[in-house]
């Protein structure tokens, strides 16, 4: 038997941190898109269940198209079972809006809730879990009971910690769930994939985010297919990138560039290795050490590469390096400045370096950035 683990989907979310009001609205529905795509995989690959382990939608506030959509989804595709965790994003306005739930919408509460998967069929494959909050969230491993001679899934939501956290719900005491009869911990709330070893029998997965919604959701994101020999209790996963769009996350070494052309050219050569798709979005980070005197344009730089991808956005860590020397000798008004700057005590080297800068480009004529 084949089941999808995915979480974290934040459908409706806002997305105005970077994005154009245009990209905005339409990352919303690609959002949507990509969960209506993994239903249509999950059909079309003979899978029999689809896990959502928490935040499915990002706001109390989900607009009509989403909860229909999603609605759709679920009710279209009868032979598939939906088992829906709340998290720590979700509220119950999705549920409360449905006249009727349909019956392949499994849905847990806060206490232990169990469903047996094709119970016609089969009786061996068990998933349990239950939401999280102040009442339940520190003894909520004590009071798990499961059958050992079943496959297990255990589904939770919640930041793994080594221990019992009494201020924050969402924190989860995996050691605790050690020696349980675990096979498989399907959790959502971090936002990359990541699968350890629980204990001898099982382990604990996060699957990821669907869609990488800004820059600390870099990488390759989708979900985890479990597939399950009933008979021999024994499974495989893998994980499925599955995203419209991917982020990346990129730093460049700009140490000796002169000119902005000169740093292009270095951006251009980094990017052209990476081989990006046209429809990612990038976050680069400029490095290294340039001379004061060098002429660095991040307007101009961006828009060197923003037609090349769905978004780009430059961040200049870069650090500026003084050649005190060649100004050792130079009568000019620009030498009198940098050596009298270089003078004052007062200011590190970082605030010097700036100064002189800013006070070159004044006395060159330059726009100063």
């Amino acid at each position: 038997m084949k089941i999808i683990h995915c979480a974290d989907l934040h459908l409706d979310s806002k997305l105005t941190t970077n994005l154009s009001k245009s990209q905005t609205k339409e990352r919303r529905m690609e959002l949507l898109q990509t969960f209506e795509r993994m239903v249509r995989y999950a059909s079309k690959n003979n899978i029999k269940a689809i896990i959502i382990a928490g935040d499915m939608f990002d706001t109390k506030n989900v607009s009509a198209t989403a909860r229909n959509s999603v609605y759709n989804a679920i009710e279209k595709n009868r032979d598939i079972d939906f088992y829906y965790l709340r998290g720590n994003h979700d509220v119950n306005n999705f549920l409360s809006s449905l006249e009727v739930i349909p019956n392949n919408l499994k849905l847990f509460d806060s206490n232990w809730c169990s469903y047996i998967i094709n119970q016609e069929t089969n009786n061996n494959i068990i998933i349990t879990g239950i939401e999280l909050n102040a009442d339940n969230s520190n003894s909520i491993s004590n009071s798990l009971v499961l059958d050992t001679d079943k496959f297990n899934i255990v589904v939770l939501h919640g930041q793994d910690s080594a221990y019992e956290a009494k201020d924050k719900t969402e924190h989860i005491n995996i050691g605790a769930f050690k020696n349980k009869g675990i096979d498989y911990l399907a959790l959502g709330h971090i936002h990359t994939y990541r699968q350890q070893e629980l204990d001898s029998r099982g382990v604990y997965c996060y699957s990821g985010c669907l869609e990488g919604r800004g820059f600390d959701e870099t990488g390759e994101c989708g979900f985890v297919v479990l597939d399950i020999d009933e008979k021999k209790k024994t499974y495989e996963s893998s994980f499925i990138p599955f995203a419209f769009r991917t982020l990346h996350e990129k730093n460049i070494d700009l140490t000796g560039c002169m000119t902005s052309a000169e740093m292009a050219e270095k951006i251009t050569l980094a990017l052209d290795k990476e081989n990006y798709s046209s429809k990612s979005l990038i976050k680069l980070i400029l490095k290294g050490s340039i001379d004061i005197a060098s002429e660095k344009n991040l307007t101009y730089l961006e828009k060197q590469f923003d037609n090349n991808y769905y978004f780009i956005k430059i961040y200049d860590e870069t650090t500026l390096f003084v050649d005190y020397n060649s100004y050792a000798l130079d009568e000019s008004l620009k030498g009198e400045f940098v050596r009298t700057v270089n003078a004052a005590d007062h200011l590190d080297e970082a605030t010097k370096a700036e100064i002189i800068r800013y006070g070159i480009q004044a006395l060159s004529g330059e726009e100063i950035e």
